[in-house]
This record gives C-alpha cells, sequence and structure tokens, in this order.
C-alpha cells in the first residue's frame, strides 16, 4: 500500500493522548493535518507542536483538525500535552505501523549512528479522505503556516 498524493488516505486505529481510539475515518467531512515527528519533548517537536497550537484557532476556523504522531506512549503524550498546553490529539504509535504506511519510518544518521526513526512529515487530508498535499523531511520553521495556507487556498 503505498500514499500518494490525490489518492485515499490509508484509515488507520490508534491510541490518543488520552487513551481513546481514533480512527482516521472519524474526521470525514473535515481537512485533517496528519503529522508525524519523532519524539516528544526534543526541541525541534516542541517548536513544532507549539505552533500548532498557536494557529489551532485558525485551523479550527478553516474546518480542520490536527493529529500529532510520533512512536512516544500515552503518558509521555499526556506530559508534552499538559506542559505546553496541546489543543490536539497526539496519537501512539508504538510499533510504527502508521508511520510504515506513510513511509515516514526510516534509517536516519545522527552523530554517525544509524538508527530507524521518524522522518518530520506532513499530510494534508482533504474532507473527501484523500491526500492533496505532503511535506516530507519537513523543516519546522514555517512549516505550520505552510500548511494553513495550503487549506486557505483550498
Amino acid at each position: 500500500m503505498s500514499v500518494e498524493v490525490g489518492k485515499v488516505a490509508p484509515d488507520f486505529e490508534l491510541k490518543s493522548t488520552n487513551g481513546e481510539s481514533i480512527k482516521l475515518s472519524d474526521y470525514k467531512g473535515k481537512y485533517v493535518v496528519l503529522y508525524f515527528y519523532p519524539k516528544d519533548m526534543t526541541p525541534g517537536c516542541t517548536t513544532q507542536a507549539c505552533d500548532f497550537r498557536d494557529h489551532y484557532k485558525s485551523f479550527s476556523d478553516l474546518n480542520a483538525v490536527i493529529l500529532g504522531v510520533s512512536p512516544d506512549s500515552a503518558e509521555k503524550h499526556q506530559k508534552f500535552t499538559e506542559k505546553y498546553d496541546l489543543p490536539f490529539q497526539l496519537l501512539v504509535d508504538d510499533e510504527h505501523q502508521v508511520a510504515k504506511i506513510y513511509d515516514v519510518w526510516k534509517l536516519k544518521k545522527n552523530f554517525g549512528k544509524e538508527y530507524m526513526g521518524i522522518e518530520r512529515s506532513t499530510f494534508l487530508i482533504n474532507p473527501e479522505g484523500q491526500i492533496v498535499k505532503e511535506w516530507r523531511k519537513v523543516k519546522v520553521k514555517g512549516h505550520v503556516e505552510e500548511a494553513l495556507e495550503e487549506i486557505k487556498e483550498r
């Protein structure tokens, strides 16, 4: 199964920050900003989450929901959410099943070490459930504004 712009986004079900199961298909009829990030409480991921938080009302006004996905546990997500007052759900992908479907579970290199991890990526899914835009290897600065603009232009 491959993920491509123009195709229907593969449905999935993951546990959220509050322990509930969330399915992508629960959000039919809304835009979904599905963003994958490496780890709670790290500098880049914190900046990205806070940028989404600071623009949350603008996304909501455009009929868009934000879902963050990482391999962290629900407990870590809960601490991250409380510390930074995040108004959107973070999803637990501890077995990387959704990251693999969306092809963001990649071999990474850092300080000469190789390891598997999340490649920061965002997918915009329209109200009909199609992927209409993807951003891979996301640079945090300015990304949230870019995603917001993409929805406004639709």
